[in-house]
Parts: C-alpha cells; structure tokens; sequence
C-alpha cells in the first residue's frame, strides 16, 4: 500500500468528532479540488510502502478503537483497502471510518465500514466527476459531506440532497465551511432559514491547531 502518513488524534470533522482516532492516510488522489487541505497526498511522491500486515500491525499499537481511512483517494488502491478493512474488522476491535471523494466505486467495501462521502460542489473544479450510484445506495449509518465555499455551493448542496432523497437515506448529512472562505454566520442563517436537516461540520483539528498542521 503507499502510505502518505499514519498518526493518531482526535477525529476532526463527521459525526465522530472530537473522539480519538488513528488515521491511515493514503496516498495519491484523482480528482484535484480547488478547496484541497492535503495537497501534499494528492501524488505518491512522499508514500511509503506498507503491506496491509504492517498497516494492521500500525494499527494495533495503536491505542484508539476508531479507525479512519483517507487520502489522497482511498479507493484508488481498491483491492488493498477491502483488504485491509476486513482485516481490521475480522479483530473484533475497531469501527472503520472510510473518507472518500465520491467519485469511485464504494460498492467493493465490507458492509460494516462507513462511508463519509464527499459530493464535491461547483467551487471544487469538481463536481461533474462523481460516482452517482455512491449516492443512491447509502445506509443510514453512513455520511454525505458538502464543502461549501458560498452560496452557490449551499444551493447546490440543496438541490441535491432533494434529487438523490438523503435525508431519507441517511441520518448524516454534513455542511463543512471551506476554511477561511465562506462567511459561518451567513450559512447558519441560511441552514436555519431553510430548515435543512444537515449538521455545520467545523474542521476541529484547524481550530485546534491551525490550518498548516499536518499529522493532526
């Protein structure tokens, strides 16, 4: 597997925020959002080889039960991730995390893991690239983020949460303000105004620790 970083923290964004997490970072990515906070995972330059024994093992010694898996784009190493997902799960230990950007296959994974997925919106240079059927075969237990940018992101993500039915298809539909960008007051008003059944999912590792930081 190419590993751009392992570490543990406390989970920084999804409804499992705030609790400690080991993060396994993946490393290279399809897609190139304008919006990306881990450019330096987008290639495979810095990777460093593991098998899925070893990321286990990583793992193990680690001390937290909750496990995210991410990137880069996770699924671009498919086979490896299913792998290394029922690998964890077969120990009886761990809930598995997996973040992904939407625009790959998720149906390959253990049924157990639960997807967080991105539906990139038009600020991200990326919208057009995602997978459609990850978002019609959602579980209630998984998760659909929005990074939202400005108003034209916000109206995007409205327009399809009503055109894939996602507050009926999961209980987690989350709105994350683009660092920085966006005006935070402005998009509670308009959450509220609407009535949008959807959570403001801050980044807590960049308020904690600033944008820059890396292994957080």
């Amino acid at each position: 597997m190419k590993i751009h970083e392992m570490f543990t923290s406390i989970q920084g964004e999804s409804t499992y925020a705030g609790l400690p997490c080991f993060f396994i970072r993946l490393a290279g990515c399809n897609l190139r959002c304008s919006y990306c906070d881990t450019l330096k995972a987008q290639t495979c330059d810095m990777a460093k080889e593991f098998t899925v024994d070893e990321v286990v093992s990583e793992a193990m010694q680690a001390s937290p039960d909750l496990i995210e898996i991410t990137g880069g784009e996770p699924m671009m190493q498919a086979d490896a991730v299913c792998m290394l997902a029922e690998r964890l799960l077969s120990l009886k230990r761990f809930r598995i995390l997996m973040e992904t950007n939407g625009s790959r296959d998720l149906s390959y994974l253990p049924d157990e893991v639960v997807r967080i997925v991105d539906y990139k919106t038009p600020s991200s240079g990326e919208a057009e690239k995602m997978f459609l059927p990850n978002f019609e075969n959602l579980r209630p237990f998984d998760e659909v983020k929005f990074v939202l940018s400005d108003r034209g992101d916000y109206l995007f993500a409205l327009e399809k949460i009503r055109e894939f039915d996602l507050e009926r298809q999961t209980n987690n539909i989350l709105f994350s303000p683009a660092f920085g960008v966006i005006d935070i007051p402005a998009l509670v008003a308009w959450m509220l105004e609407d009535k949008v059944k959807a959570r403001l999912n801050l980044q807590f590792h960049k308020y904690i620790w600033g944008p820059a930081r890396e292994g957080v």
